[in-house]
């Protein structure tokens, strides 16, 4: 038992250590994600389970010789170590704090007092998995393109009137801002209920509604299938999205690794006929974009995405693209956001841990570099210390921060847009149009239903 307990211990110090030094080198940069995103986002509940294995290693005699107190001693290192990416975790608030203070002025009001998030509380943030609470409705399943492929749907998340005695109704939301988030997944896998919990969540609190899409996934689709379907989905949304209390004069995007890709790409290309077959005069222009360590650059190229190893291009090529770089190059190109920033861009910001392993930190750096050069609007940047790719799927400290900065960019975002447009004129009470097949670019009569969790976040 000693010697068993000594060998827990030095697995779980070398998991430590990765967590503060990755490895980058194919195909080690998968586990090693994996154990840093764990370990990095939920590293005080890491003590706590193993602090209760210790008490049970004990009572079973793990301390009868000198390797079980060997164990001990390497234990408490690795305690250290793990109360370090707490700490880590929990000042991720003073970096997101100084990528809005770079971007705030007159005509961009980020709020100097961010509004805490609703699962503030400690004991909600120890349970790390974002769950929905009663005051959040769900309406799943809306087909936004009409032509039954079940990767052609979106799930709306928004505000609901409390059911119980003796609670004062909440409003139903009208002319909320917007928020579409695009799920992650390498273009291959994913699904719309999986990533973006805890920003989702806490924006509904906060009197916005949300809308989580799908998108056809290769190998079974073929670039530019993804960004088509993404765009198809915001279209829907301009023309749709009033019936749901949400309002079309602004629409934000986000998502994280291949959503980021998609989400900055798409913000970045409003009115590109190559990407909107059928429907190119549909308006896909969005008011903000917030990418989460987003895949921008597709090129294969030295100074490009040979940062990432040559897994991706192999899976580009293989895969979603089914073609070679050397043969199209401007497919490749033409899908990078890096090489489609310009002037008029919406305002982004792009958040991405150091530790990343599978989109380098440098790509993100590239990317801000080439966007805050051609861009009038803000670009706000913020670059966490030991996080690792996917931090912000649990509701850890680190997500925390950056949901309160999130929300503080949009707020931003949003006075920025009132104060450039007109004031809209009514939103008219129409039925939603139907389609009959998807080449046709209008867009379809969901035949869903409100789905309400009964437990809160």
């Amino acid at each position: 038992m000693p010697f068993v307990y000594l060998g827990l211990s030095l697995l779980g110090a070398f998991c430590v250590l990765l967590t503060y030094h990755p490895l980058r080198q194919e195909p080690l940069s998968v586990p090693s994600f994996i154990i840093g995103f764990l370990i990095g986002e939920v590293p005080i509940q890491t003590i706590v389970w193993q602090v209760a294995a210790t008490v049970v290693f004990a009572l079973f005699g793990a301390f009868g010789g000198w390797a079980g107190w060997l164990g001990l001693a390497v234990s408490v290192v690795s305690w250290a170590g793990l109360l370090g990416l707490a700490v880590s975790g929990a000042r991720a608030g003073r970096v997101v704090d100084a990528a809005l203070a770079q971007v705030r002025d007159d005509d961009f009001p980020v709020p100097t007092d961010a509004v805490a998030a609703s699962w503030e509380r400690t004991w909600k943030v120890s349970r790390a998995v974002p769950l929905k609470g009663r005051s959040v409705g769900v309406t799943k399943n809306i087909d936004y393109w009409g032509d039954g492929d079940h990767r052609h749907r979106l799930d709306i998340y928004r505000a609901r009137q409390p059911r119980r005695k003796g609670q004062v109704p909440r409003p139903a939301p009208d002319r909320a801002p917007v928020m579409v988030y695009i799920h992650g997944g390498a273009w291959v896998m994913g699904e719309k209920r999986e990533q973006g919990k805890p920003m989702m969540y806490e924006l509904v609190a906060r009197g916005w509604v949300c809308v989580a899409i799908n998108y056809r996934l290769s190998p079974k689709a073929t670039w530019p299938a993804h960004i088509v379907d993404a765009k198809k989905a915001v279209a829907w949304v301009k023309a749709n999205i009033a019936e749901y209390g949400g309002d079309p004069s602004f629409v934000a995007v986000s998502g994280g690794s291949a959503g980021g890709h998609l989400c900055a790409l798409l913000a970045l290309t409003a009115g590109d006929p190559a990407f909107q077959p059928g429907f190119e005069d549909a308006d896909t222009s969005v008011d903000a974009c917030v990418p989460f360590y987003g895949v921008m650059d597709m090129t294969g190229t030295d100074e490009g995405a040979q940062r990432y190893g040559s897994g991706l291009l192999d899976l580009l090529e293989k895969r979603v693209m089914k073609t070679t770089a050397l043969e199209h190059p401007e497919i490749f190109r033409a899908a990078s956001p890096t090489y489609r920033v310009h002037a008029d861009a919406p305002p982004f910001f792009v958040l991405h841990g150091r530790n990343d392993t599978l989109v380098p930190v440098s790509v993100a750096r590239t990317f801000v570099a080439a966007l805050r050069a051609a861009s009038r609007t803000p670009v706000a940047y913020a670059e966490l210390p030991l996080a690792q790719h996917a931090f912000d799927v649990l509701a850890s400290l680190r997500c925390r921060a950056t949901t309160d900065g999130v929300a503080a960019f949009l707020d931003a975002a949003r006075l920025r847009a009132t104060s450039r447009a007109p004031t809209p004129p009514p939103l008219p009470s129409a039925s939603v149009p139907s389609v009959p097949s998807a080449s046709d670019p209008s867009a379809s009569d969901p035949s869903a239903s409100d789905v309400v969790s009964d437990t809160s976040i």
